[in-house]
């Protein structure tokens, strides 16, 4: 007989993820599905960014803010490895936001959270600090404040990981095809793609949580007997990236006559990332894509401020996603990134909704998920622990990232400079486990390129769920910013099953 599961969660981006791995730290028996990769979708294609929501203020979404200040002191605790303190550089350009107001903005931003550890707001002359060199000469005056980068793919995959070290069952390119309560428990057929070969079987589940991003409210319509309304918009963020506009590591926040903002970041080191738009979204978002009018939006928008001009020829890579966002009535640039979990227990078995969510607020959506399905499950074994764990990986030690990379040097001196930072950044202490007993380049394995090895290719496939040259290059690494075709290629014949 097949088994029973307690949860049965459909979608795995990082809302989906982060609630499969609080509930089987808890205990239940957990299965997550996805329809393709993990993190494929939204939780890939977001900026790129655990921050608080800065613009979110204008809108007075204050307790929003409040939790994600809060959540971003406990990421960069649990994940200091992916999670990283960034200073946003953000200009006063004359007939914009007034200074006045963008100075109490920043004070308000600040004072939210009291709890905070990364430096306050503080105030810039432009015409003599090294932040304003890249801009053009009619910005004069700006200010700075603190928020973090984030590997947002990584991000889902760790907690992929640690849900699987759990116990839980997860199970990439799983596509629900439909659901039904019966005898008091959800009896689920999925389709699974593995290898060329499609399985179709049944799942049955005490629980089910459709945390499918922006196919959230069409998978209602493959569930029986359920209302199939959901108050859920769909809007596209679009994004750009450059060869590296500026020296430094600090961000810059752009304000754009519109009323939006347009963040421009260092990213993989000789990249600039240039995101984000808002426009509202009514097709497939499996079709997404940044259009031109995105691409010259962006550019625009760059080109307001910085010296250096930008021209189409120049964006080296474009990515889009699709938001799935509460329908408050708000135009895109200003509808709620709060969530909505609905719950709907009323003939048998519940069936959590999650509509709406940010990826800064995943981990706490993921405790008032189990909140809300706890009435359900007497036996679970403990009650919120996520934000005291680290994430795989995430046990650094005293010193962080550079303690890491100083004792890889030591132990694995083969190991270029650039190679040993992208994998402690991407592995944490995991990167012990990975680089095992070797003792030099060749004991790595084929090179693919850009300093992707046999090794790391083979753990990913082990470990991380990883299928197609693809799920390596731009989910588990971004190093399909390096890789030539042919390496492409090459990579992708390997990995291909024999």
């Amino acid at each position: 007989m097949a088994k029973t599961f307690d949860l049965l969660i459909v979608g795995g981006g990082v809302n989906g993820c982060g609630i499969a791995r609080d509930a089987a730290g808890r205990g239940l028996d957990v299965c997550l599905i996805e329809m393709n990769d993990l993190a494929s979708a939204t939780s890939s294609a977001s900026t790129k960014l655990i921050h608080g929501g800065l613009r979110y203020l204008e809108t007075y979404e204050f307790a929003l803010v409040r939790e994600a200040l809060a959540e971003r002191e406990v990421l960069l605790r649990i994940a200091p490895h992916l999670v990283r303190p960034l200073r946003f550089v953000l200009p006063v350009l004359p007939g914009m936001r007034a200074t006045w107001l963008l100075r109490l903005g920043l004070l308000l931003y600040d004072y939210l959270y009291w709890g905070r550890t990364l430096p306050g707001a503080a105030t810039l002359d432009l015409r003599r600090a090294g932040a304003g060199k890249p801009l053009r000469e009619i910005m004069t005056r700006g200010f700075e404040y603190s928020d973090c980068r984030v590997d947002d793919a990584r991000l889902v995959i760790l907690n992929a990981c640690d849900a699987a070290v759990r116990r839980a069952e997860i199970r990439p390119r799983t596509r629900l095809l439909d659901a039904k309560r019966q005898a008091g428990l959800w009896r689920a057929r999925v389709e699974t793609q593995q290898g060329g070969q499609v399985q179709i079987e049944e799942i049955a589940a005490r629980a089910l949580v459709n945390a499918a991003g922006p196919w959230a409210g069409s998978l209602l319509g493959k569930i029986e007997g359920i209302d199939r309304s959901a108050s859920i918009r769909l809007d596209q963020g679009s994004h750009i990236v450059v060869r590296r506009m500026f020296e430094g590591e600090q961000a810059y926040i752009f304000q754009t006559g519109d009323g939006r903002t347009v963040f421009a970041i260092p990213y993989e080191g000789d990249f600039t990332l240039i995101g984000t738009t808002d426009r509202e979204f009514r097709a497939d978002p499996a079709s997404v894509r940044a259009g031109e009018d995105d691409i010259a939006y962006l550019i625009d928008a760059a080109n307001l401020y910085f010296r250096q001009q930008l021209r189409r020829e120049d964006v080296v890579w474009t990515y889009a996603g699709v938001r799935a966002l509460l329908d408050d009535g708000a135009t895109a640039a200003r509808a709620t990134r709060d969530y909505r979990l609905v719950l709907d227990a009323s003939d048998g078995p519940p069936l959590l909704n999650v509509f709406g969510g940010k990826i800064t607020a995943y981990r706490h959506l993921a405790e008032k998920a189990l909140d809300r399905l706890k009435p359900f499950f007497p036996q679970m074994r403990r009650g919120p622990w996520t934000a005291d764990e680290a994430l795989p990986g995430g046990d650094l030690p005293a010193g962080g990232l550079a303690a890491l990379e100083k004792e890889m040097a030591a132990r694995f001196p083969y190991l270029d400079g650039a190679l040993a930072a992208r994998l402690a950044r991407g592995y944490g202490t995991r990167v012990w486990a990975l680089l095992g007993d070797t003792d030099g380049v060749a004991a790595l394995g084929r090179h693919f390129g850009a300093g992707l090895y046999e090794r790391e290719v083979g753990w990913l496939m082990r470990e991380e769920w990883a299928q197609t040259a693809e799920d390596v290059l731009w989910r588990r690494t971004k190093l399909g910013l390096r890789l030539s075709p042919q390496e492409v290629q090459n990579l992708e014949l390997f990995m291909t099953p024999k």
